[in-house]
């Protein structure tokens, strides 16, 4: 049930405006559209990254702010979106593993990135800062990742994020040669938060993060979804339908 690493794709070049490549039919600018037998390295960035599943000894943790992690956690929204850090493996950002543990951080977050009405969440969800025990309280599935291009397909998601526009457009031109990603996550909150000891190896700016001393697989823990299958697959199909991808229906 795990995806082997995913090369981000290369932004298209020619007209910013134009999606047309070998083998692929015109679709409007700003579109995005899933990927079927192409390879990574082929893709360009509006298309949805097909993932594939291979054995993993151990299951990583994504690495995100502590409200986004609440938020994901709380059902408020099932997206997360990335560029990736300094010290992302081959400097760019992948996809590692489609269930992954979530490690909220202090780090970066502050309270006037995020849309008013989820100031206050900041309280709510303080994060590990650096050096601290780091307390795990869920983790996700990702059903679909994606990339995209264009500020039309992040206008797109606006509302549906805690982040305020600017700060998700800021994401979006970080390392403006590569596309940003859209991953749809299905959450799953633990029953009993784990708290873990600070490892020197966890700090930094990076998305993939292997913390000791928690379960090699997430669902042998107690847990209970942040959304029912019904909402879930409802809102998932409103992040797809938002950026014109018809969803597969096997994820």
């Amino acid at each position: 049930y795990v995806l082997p690493d995913i090369a981000a794709p290369p932004v298209p070049r020619g007209n910013p405006g134009s999606n047309n490549s070998a083998g692929q039919r015109p679709v409007p600018g700003g579109v995005a559209k899933r990927a079927s037998s192409r390879s990574p390295s082929e893709m360009i960035s509006s298309m949805a990254v097909p993932v594939s599943s291979h054995a993993m000894e151990h299951i990583p943790a994504l690495k995100e702010w502590a409200v986004i992690c609440h938020a994901l956690l709380a059902g408020e929204q099932v997206l997360d979106l990335r560029k990736g850090g300094l010290r992302e493996d081959g400097r760019h950002f992948g996809v590692q593993t489609r269930r992954a543990w979530l490690y909220p951080t202090s780090e970066h977050q502050r309270s006037e990135l995020l849309r008013p009405a989820y100031r206050h969440w900041i309280d709510l969800a303080p994060g590990s800062p650096v050096g601290s025990p780091i307390t795990v309280h869920g983790w996700v599935d990702i059903t679909d990742a994606l990339t995209i291009t264009e500020p039309e397909q992040l206008d797109a998601l606006s509302s549906k994020v805690i982040w305020s526009a600017d700060y998700a457009a800021s994401r979006m031109h970080w390392k403006h040669r590569d596309p940003l990603w859209v991953l749809v996550c299905r959450a799953y909150r633990l029953l009993e938060p784990i708290t873990i000891d600070w490892a020197d190896g966890y700090g930094g700016c990076t998305s993939w993060v292997d913390l000791e001393g928690l379960a090699t697989d997430p669902m042998s823990v107690g847990h209970e979804p942040a959304l029912s299958d019904e909402a879930f697959t409802a809102r998932r199909k409103g992040v797809l339908d938002a950026l014109g991808v018809v969803p597969d229906v096997s994820a």
